[in-house]
């Protein structure tokens, strides 16, 4: 309780920190401002390089016929891959358009195991399982409905429903004759489109990768399937997350799976399952992972798009207020850091440089996820209203300068996520006017405003959430 006190306390540290240092230090808040303008560059720069390099390996991988080569390797006639789809109230149409894409796969669909996870307070559970299993189940080689009951102890949620569904998986996979160690598990979101070659080129570096047992593996998360319907604000902000997490599969030491991935299911058994009493799955499950099996666990990538709706509502205010809670949810995810740090201490089994590594890692992205916006937007211009005789200064005089020189710099790199994004995408549908097209540019311009509404304030929602002890509720975006 102390860490979640603490943790979420350094965010606010951060943000009130040019407030009540420049009275008595202001010169040392200067410094700080600058040292952290100079890191967002960095983080620019990076995020553009990484970005570059995994859109290019993606159009590589995009043409590359990785089904004849999987059925190269001896083992690849016993491979079979579960997809686990943990759904709650979805509605059916989306339900629909998931399995007929997963429909699409170029991997023998004999071997392609689907399981749609219900909730059992679902009222509409029974009946959407029987009609989907009626409609679906001859184009794969099993087709398994479970309905999580939620027991003592437990929180609603996708990890719960997760850890009922593969132990009810693994059940089946006894009767069938499939053994665990040669199938795969996928954590898929109800609404993820995977791309038609995903599990045969999963196949491929599944069956290639000599330390199978301890990856992750995850395809690059696109926030694309309604790009094109979604507002200015909103499409701003997913667009830019698409290509963060497009960037993120050339960053194998910082990788870590969310949202849609996969894993070998004896991975998942030996680790315990996911938990049950946690909202954020992914992180979580990864340490947890990670506690369990040492050093060598890790998320691969695999550079093909998986296209996820971004949130929508029927209205703008609709999906404004989706956007901030879907955004709350994932920073949500800095719950997930007293557990980390209780793993880093007590496991001894991993080298204590790997496990800081990776816990500096988790608290770098969600430390600095509610406190960025104010340090690079306002903080520079605080200092010398505070304190005036620091403003008379020559560093208190040019620190505004300084700072806006140095972001100014930083958004240069903002014409690599324009190109790419326009290069990605999904083509324009004819229902989308062309005299819409120049705010594709424009809205570019909104970032600073968008940025603080709908991530910077989420973040901070959570974080004083946390620190207040106020537990965070599971909610299921709305879908349209």
């Amino acid at each position: 309780r102390m860490l979640e006190i603490i943790i979420p306390g350094l965010s606010w540290l951060l943000i009130t920190m040019p407030l009540w240092l420049s009275f008595s230090h202001p010169a040392m808040v200067a410094y700080l401002i600058i040292t952290f303008d100079v890191y967002w560059f960095y983080k620019s720069f990076t995020l553009a390089i990484h970005a570059i390099r995994s859109f290019l390996i993606l159009q590589a991988h995009i043409k590359v016929d990785w089904l004849s080569q999987a059925r190269t390797i001896p083992q690849f006639n016993n491979l079979y891959h579960a997809v686990i789809i943990p759904q709650y109230r979805e509605p059916i149409h989306i339900l629909r358009r998931t399995l007929e894409n997963l429909a699409k796969q170029d991997f023998p669909s004999k071997r392609l195991i689907v399981v749609l996870a219900s909730e059992d307070k679902d009222p509409h559970a029974r009946e959407t399982g029987t009609l989907l299993k009626h409609e679906f189940g001859k184009l794969f080689g099993h087709f398994l409905v479970t309905r999580h009951v939620l027991h003592q102890g437990e929180v609603a949620g996708k990890s719960s429903n997760m850890a009922w569904a593969a132990k009810r998986l693994v059940d089946a996979l006894t009767d069938w004759n499939i053994s665990v160690n040669h199938t795969t598990v996928t954590s898929c979101d109800a609404d993820a489109l995977l791309h038609p070659k995903y599990y045969s080129a999963l196949s491929y570096q599944f069956l290639t990768d000599p330390d199978r047992a301890y990856h992750f593996y995850q395809g690059a998360i696109l926030f694309y399937a309604n790009i094109w319907r979604i507002p200015l604000p909103t499409r701003v902000l997913n667009t830019l997350g698409s290509i963060w997490n497009l960037a993120l599969l050339s960053q194998q030491s910082r990788f870590i799976n969310f949202s849609t991935y996969s894993l070998p299911l004896a991975t998942a058994v030996k680790a315990g399952y996911w938990d049950v009493d946690v909202i954020p799955e992914d992180y979580h499950l990864f340490f947890k992972v990670y506690f369990a099996l040492g050093e060598k666990v890790a998320t691969r990538g695999i550079f093909l798009p998986v296209l996820v709706d971004a949130a929508e509502s029927h209205t703008f205010i609709g999906t404004l207020v989706n956007q901030y809670e879907q955004s709350k949810r994932w920073a949500w995810g800095v719950s997930d850091i007293p557990y980390v740090i209780r793993g880093v201490i007590l496991n001894g089994q991993i080298a204590i440089i790997d496990r800081l590594r990776r816990l500096l890692f988790l608290m770098e992205h969600h430390i600095f996820w509610p406190s960025n916006w104010f340090i690079l937007t306002i903080g520079s211009a605080i200092p010398p209203i505070l304190n005036p005789a620091f403003g008379r200064t020559v560093l208190g005089h040019n620190l505004s300068q300084i700072s806006s020189g140095i972001l100014t710099l930083s958004a240069v790199f903002l014409l690599v996520v324009v190109v790419i994004d326009l290069r990605i995408k999904p083509p324009r549908p004819k229902e989308f006017a062309s005299w819409k097209l120049p705010f594709l540019y424009l809205q570019w311009l909104t970032l600073p405003i968008v940025s603080f509404f709908l991530a910077a304030l989420p973040g901070l929602d959570a974080h004083t959430r946390l620190m207040l002890g106020k537990r965070l509720e599971y909610r299921v975006t709305e879908k349209v």
